[in-house]
């Protein structure tokens, strides 16, 4: 009898997806260590890999009409905020997130509103139909005043089959929960390998782009909180969302890191309730602490959040150490930034905290990155080392460089008025951020170095 042909075995990073005939420490393609995953090498097949549209001729790009993106409402207002306004017809969205964070729940509330209205499909890979069933009860979306029982349910894993129903059924929305759970028949590995997650979501993207038909794929999350699978993943949808907070906290945030029909760093603000995820009217308050009185080391910042200004408590905790390297902690803002505004705060403002444990926290579970946020931390440490409040109804934003000067941030009108809406009084900014038109109920003081900040916060005192 002939031998069977032995399978070869490829090397496939899950950062850029290259491939290597042997295990390397480092991927070729892309530099990334210890990314290469076993794999085996798939025979190719003529209709595997198709057009994602149909093919044109070449254009002047001064000829083509441009027109705006036609979008429909998911029925949940935080939900589109996230997205842009909606979903469009053929765009492919990929959320991810811890387990249990909500994903399951938010993507079944939108396609029971959704389903009032277009047909809608949900495509679930992890959960039989009785425990999704179950849920929607549990959420009250099955009854008399909800549409939610006209939603198509298909339980099934198997790529091929899925795209045979999407093409008999012709909804205009899918939900794929989730993309490790499929897999194609044309690969041979098993599904939530490197090539079944890439196959698969390009097969899916395919489908969407020739049928119009929204798609949203549910991606599992490693360790790290970063997606799982190949990088290339989300190169090929169109939105990619993450679910953040605490899964013991009853709040909830979505923001989008990339979005090719609306803005990115949008962030939708839920509140999980009984009856689902529920979206939150005015997020400022869930991250400003309601104290009886002013407390040291306490600052209010307004940072921007996509088109969104949103009121940050930041708490800033000052001690001496009582070992030889103090210790430095950032809770929700990045912790090289702190190292490097306490030297900025030394160096020109005079105040040493070489021998001090300096801890940083953001309240509320919401992460900074915009460096908008320096000027409220070097305020919260030294409102802490010197253990007295900050002004009462005091608010501040500003990037803070390293010779010392206070940067404008963008969007600082629209950051004032957030303020001043919620009943704040001063507010300490860069002197470019200046309004050239008084704000009622708000006072401005500009400054335009970190050393007068401080001179200045000392004189309201």
């Amino acid at each position: 009898m002939a031998k069977a042909a032995k399978a070869k075995t490829l090397y496939t990073c899950s950062e850029c997806g290259g491939q290597s005939p042997k295990w390397t420490g480092q991927c070729a393609a892309c530099g990334a260590w210890n990314t290469l995953v076993e794999s085996v090498e798939q025979a190719a097949s003529a209709h595997r890999f198709q057009a994602l549209a149909k093919s044109s001729p070449v254009r002047k790009l001064a000829d083509i009409e441009a027109s705006d993106v036609p979008r429909f409402t998911t029925g949940v207002g935080e939900f589109d905020r996230v997205l842009g306004g909606g979903l469009v017809p053929g765009g492919v969205v990929l959320i991810g997130g811890d387990p249990g964070i909500g994903k399951s729940t938010l993507l079944l509330q939108s396609l029971a509103e959704i389903a009032r209205e277009r047909p809608a499909l949900y495509v679930s890979g992890e959960e039989s139909g009785a425990q999704i069933a179950l849920r929607a009860q549990r959420l009250g979306l099955i009854g008399e005043a909800s549409a939610a029982g006209d939603l198509g349910l298909l339980a099934e894993i198997q790529l091929e089959k899925i795209q045979a129903t999407i093409d008999e059924q012709r909804p205009e929305v899918a939900v794929i929960d989730s993309i490790q759970t499929i897999y194609s028949e044309a690969l041979t590995s098993a599904p939530g390998s490197v090539a079944q997650v890439r196959e698969c979501a390009a097969q899916l993207t395919r489908i969407a782009k020739q049928t119009g038909t929204s798609i949203i794929m549910v991606g599992h999350v490693t360790k790290e909180g970063s997606l799982a699978g190949p990088r290339v993943l989300e190169h090929i949808v169109d939105t990619v969302l993450y679910f953040e907070g605490d899964t013991h906290s009853s709040f909830r945030l979505v923001r989008a890191f990339k979005n090719r029909f609306g803005a990115v760093n949008e962030l939708g603000v839920f509140a999980m309730t009984e009856k689902g995820l529920r979206g939150v009217a005015n997020p400022s308050a869930l991250f400003l602490s309601q104290h009886e009185q002013s407390v040291p080391g306490s600052c209010v910042l307004v940072t921007q959040e996509g088109s969104r200004p949103l009121l940050v408590e930041v708490q800033a905790l000052v001690d001496t150490a009582h070992v030889p390297n103090p210790r430095r902690l950032a809770v929700g803002l990045e912790q090289n930034r702190l190292a490097l505004l306490l030297a900025v705060l030394h160096r020109h403002a005079g105040i040493a905290c070489f021998d001090q444990d300096v801890f940083l926290n953001a309240v509320g579970g919401v992460k900074i990155t915009e460096p908008a946020a320096d000027l409220a931390v070097l305020l919260a440490i030294h409102s802490s080392m010197r253990n007295k409040p900050l002004p009462k109804g005091l608010i501040t934003f500003g990037e803070v460089g390293l010779a010392g000067e206070i940067r404008p941030s963008p969007r600082g009108q629209d950051r004032l008025k957030e303020a001043a809406k919620l009943g704040f009084s001063m507010a300490l900014i860069p002197k470019a951020n200046a309004p050239k038109q008084a704000i009622d109920g708000l006072k401005v003081i500009a400054v335009d170095r970190i050393e007068e900040a401080i001179d200045r916060v000392r004189d309201l005192e």
